[in-house]
């Protein structure tokens, strides 16, 4: 590539030879206004807003800029009286077919264009046919799923008829490149994604998992890239100055040899869908608690507004606590931080939208630490409003006309026994804490035990609940039962320290009393290998007996109760060791 200079509104522009009228002038901060133009795609033109005056060997011509390459000593206005008149019949013409598409309305608010003298005969839309989703469905994603049909008056964009609508991947890449917003998605709930700020999942295909993410770097989700799908785009490669990108990558498997193991799974979020009652993922803004923090997250993308799905503040919202917690049906056990966080809500709410109206439904407050209760009680002060009932159902089919455009609570207040129904703009589930969905797995791998919720099981509750029955591998946080942000941090304190505490040591305590095999006595029978919990027992090809590790056996005793030759004994718990001490208290 060569440097070449061109003048743009007598302005000198030194450029690539390679570029075109349009990324030249951007590049010198001169805007031309464009519709059809997206860097992803080959610019061809199609809306022609985009056009410039060139004045060359004494004669001037219209170009479109978008598509027209730079050449040395190329003399170009953006702005002249002719450019000017035509750009203006070209918003005419816009308005006339598309009236209501905002993006054209500002355009023709900057030139003054009040209303158009053209009538297409047709009825009013917002498509432009400019073609920028159909080149980018067929050139850039590699679906060709969408296309140009018919002819002269009756052509739009369509479902090529040779094309089944199953070659759409549901990239949404037509929807983003969409100038006037005629293209909209929809999720697997059938909603369209006008509220997408709440939704947890990957939006995009290349996304930083979370803000506080460590380390804090963006990730491919191959289930959303359009190179998965089609083995085209590659967009994020082409964009990647320092080609840190690669779509060939596989996962690998990486060794270490590590002497302790703080498992810190953390935990997922119940999925309310599957109460239909409340409406999750069927009713429009029907949302969770993760999907709430999200919402008012000043680094989010609505940077901190709580807004409805149709962008507006909600003038009331419900509260619902112990959403598949301390339920029969689901989990039984109580999810230890839902009351106090549905109460932040609260709180959140009223900063954000003072007068808003704030209900919420609670089976008991359970506010135990310190300065909880002085919390509930502010939440009152606020003027808060707290049901005790959990709603039995939330929709949308109205009984009156206060109810119009509202969801529709329907509780028992069991404080004076009677039904009611409470008309609200939103609701927030206070979802329970579920373990991850392969702790099991997990727990199998390191070799200790979860309860009956999936949760690890600890050593002791009381005085060792950070280690569990394997030595070395330590437990923190929520993989253990449901805690806040606080007990996390503790338990997790705790663990690094009794990982130092036993590095610092530089020698490795094994247990006193541990079972040994007395391998003249052994038969090879391999009972013992396939009880022992912790895998302390191995099997001796050449000499057929079995042999236990000493630094791995703990001393649980159920080689010894199995052995059926009693080869094995436990140290110190000897028949001849116990009956010394029976004589030794009769005597």
């Amino acid at each position: 590539m060569a440097e070449i200079t061109l003048e743009i509104n007598g302005k000198q522009i030194v450029t690539q030879d390679t570029a075109t009228i349009l990324k030249a002038a951007s590049s010198a901060g001169i805007k031309i206004p464009t519709l059809c133009h997206h860097p992803a795609v080959k610019p061809y033109g199609g809306c022609r807003l985009c056009i410039v005056e060139l004045q060359e060997t004494g004669r001037s011509r219209i170009v479109t800029s978008c598509n027209y390459p730079v050449s040395q000593g190329l003399v170009v206005k953006t702005d002249s009286e002719r450019v000017i008149s035509d750009r203006k019949v070209l918003i005419e013409l816009l308005l006339a077919r598309c009236p209501d598409a905002e993006i054209i309305r500002q355009i023709a608010e900057e030139y003054g264009v009040k209303k158009s003298r053209f009538k297409t005969g047709k009825p009013e839309e917002l498509c432009i046919l400019c073609g920028l989703c159909t080149r980018i469905c067929g050139e850039v994603v590699g679906a060709s799923a969408i296309d140009f049909v018919n002819r002269g008056a009756t052509r739009e964009i369509g479902i090529i008829p040779e094309i089944t609508p199953e070659a759409c991947i549901g990239c949404g890449a037509c929807a983003m490149v969409c100038p006037t917003g005629i293209i909209s998605m929809e999720d697997l709930h059938g909603r369209k994604i006008l509220h997408a700020e709440t939704m947890l999942g990957p939006n995009k295909a290349i996304r930083i998992p979370v803000m506080q993410a460590v380390p804090n770097v963006p990730a491919i989700d191959d289930e959303a890239c359009i190179h998965f799908k089609t083995g085209e785009c590659q967009l994020c490669v082409k964009s990647c100055d320092r080609e840190a990108i690669n779509h060939e990558m596989e996962e690998e498997i990486i060794e270490f040899n590590v002497g302790n193991i703080v498992l810190a799974t953390g935990f997922k979020e119940f999925d309310p869908s599957v109460m239909q009652k409340y409406g999750y993922g069927r009713l429009d803004n029907v949302i969770t608690g993760l999907e709430f923090e999200r919402l008012v997250n000043s680094s989010g993308p609505t940077g901190g507004k709580i807004l409805m799905k149709n962008g507006e503040e909600p003038k009331s919202v419900a509260i619902v606590h112990c959403v598949g917690s301390r339920d029969i049906n689901y989990h039984e056990y109580c999810s230890s931080v839902c009351c106090m966080y549905s109460l932040k809500f609260s709180h959140l709410l009223r900063e954000h939208i003072p007068g808003a109206e704030i209900y919420e439904f609670y089976i008991d407050i359970r506010a135990p630490r310190k300065g909880f209760e002085e919390f509930y009680n502010r939440i009152l002060r606020e003027g808060t409003i707290l049901y005790r009932g959990r709603p039995g159902e939330i929709t949308d089919v109205t009984e009156t006309s206060d109810e119009r455009g509202k969801l529709i609570v329907k509780f028992e207040n069991s404080l004076i026994g009677e039904r009611e129904r409470l008309p609200v703009d939103m609701v927030i589930l206070s979802a329970a804490l579920e373990p991850q969905k392969d702790a099991r797995d997990v727990a199998r791998i390191f070799n200790i035990s979860c309860g009956a919720g999936a949760f690890f099981i600890e050593r002791h509750p009381k005085l060792d609940p950070v280690n569990t029955m394997t030595e070395g591998v330590f437990i923190a946080g929520c993989c253990e039962s449901p805690k806040d942000i606080r007990d996390s941090v503790s338990q997790a304190s705790a663990a690094a320290a009794r990982i130092l505490a036993l590095i610092s040591k530089g020698i490795v305590e094994t247990e006193a009393t541990i079972a040994e095999i007395r391998e003249e006595h052994c038969s090879g029978c391999r009972i013992c290998n396939l009880l022992c919990p912790y895998g302390a027992i191995s099997y001796i090809e050449d000499k057929k007996v079995s042999r236990i590790n000493d630094a791995i056996c703990k001393g649980c005793g159920a080689c010894v109760a199995a052995c059926p030759s009693t080869a094995i004994k436990h140290k110190h718990y000897t028949t001849e060791e116990i009956m010394a001490q029976i004589e030794g208290i009769l005597v």
